[in-house]
């Protein structure tokens, strides 16, 4: 049974198979610029098949008819190339888009809206029973080859960037990128409902993260130059104020800085003379 956390995180109540379908497909069209026709979505990706496949095993797990269940998944997981484990709980409007290598545990849990892309786990880091596997909110999407591990909980809205790695709970509105995962970006309300609205006009984030998400290392070190710069200048100002108050002593302790550029230490210098032939 789900707690009352995850139960609050899924915002539809119950719904015929013909309705989720129907929901489903049009999520397709909504995620997926390169879909052209119905027919073509129902015969043709993968995605939609992996995840009808698991509504009919999950309902036969909830059933407690384990074995059948396990089955299903198995045949899903060689026609698809995804996995997903019959146990894991899964919301509605929920988009794989290409989705070979996505595996999903059997204790995750997914929100409304999610999109996950190919090679994403969302996998456990412990091999004790019980929760061991994410619980991703609504709207959530993870880019192509992030890996989410861990009972740990992704707030609405986020955003996971390709190929990290996430092990620790991720708040509400926050973009994250890296191993392991840093958070780059986090909005406030006044900007997530904005996000929503850019969103639902013009798509969704590709590969779970923005064009202009931030390095976080390449940000802190920006910080820091941007510090000595700030710095440079007050002493200079400094400086110039000691100057005309006739304060000069000590001044030409202060050595000029040199270039800061960075030279690669495997750049040789070029000889002064060529090498003779076969040396």
């Amino acid at each position: 049974m789900l707690s009352a956390e995850e139960a609050a995180s899924f915002r539809g109540g119950k719904v015929s198979m013909f309705q989720r379908l129907r929901e489903d497909i049009a999520c397709v069209f909504e995620r997926d610029p390169a879909a052209r026709t119905a027919f073509e979505v129902i015969t043709t990706y993968p995605g939609l098949h992996a995840v009808m496949l698991h509504r009919l095993a999950h309902a036969l797990w909830a059933r407690g008819v384990k074995w059948p269940a396990r089955l299903v998944s198995h045949v899903a997981r060689l026609l698809t190339g995804i996995e997903i484990h019959p146990g894991a709980r899964i919301g509605r409007r929920f988009f794989i888009d290409h989705g070979m290598g996505v595996v999903i545990g059997e204790t995750a849990v997914i929100g409304d809206d999610c999109t996950l892309y190919h090679g994403v786990t969302l996998g456990g880091t412990s091999w004790e029973k019980g929760k061991r596997h994410p619980t991703l909110g609504c709207d959530v999407v993870v880019g192509a080859g992030a890996k989410v591990l861990g009972p740990i909980e992704i707030g609405d809205g986020s955003r996971i960037g390709s190929n990290s790695v996430v092990v620790k709970s991720i708040p509400t509105g926050a973009t994250v990128v890296g191993v392991p995962g840093r958070v780059v970006e986090r909005h406030s309300d006044q900007k997530q409902e904005q996000r929503s609205a850019t969103a639902k006009r013009i798509g969704f984030d590709a590969y779970g993260a923005t064009r202009d998400a931030p390095d976080p290392v390449a940000h802190a070190i920006n910080c820091m130059l941007d510090h000595i710069h700030l710095m440079d200048q007050r002493l200079e100002a400094m400086s110039k104020a000691l100057e005309q108050n006739g304060i000069t002593e000590h001044f030409d302790l202060l050595p000029g800085l040199e270039s800061c550029e960075i030279v690669s230490v495997g750049a040789a210098e070029e000889p002064d003379e060529a090498p003779p032939n076969g040396t």
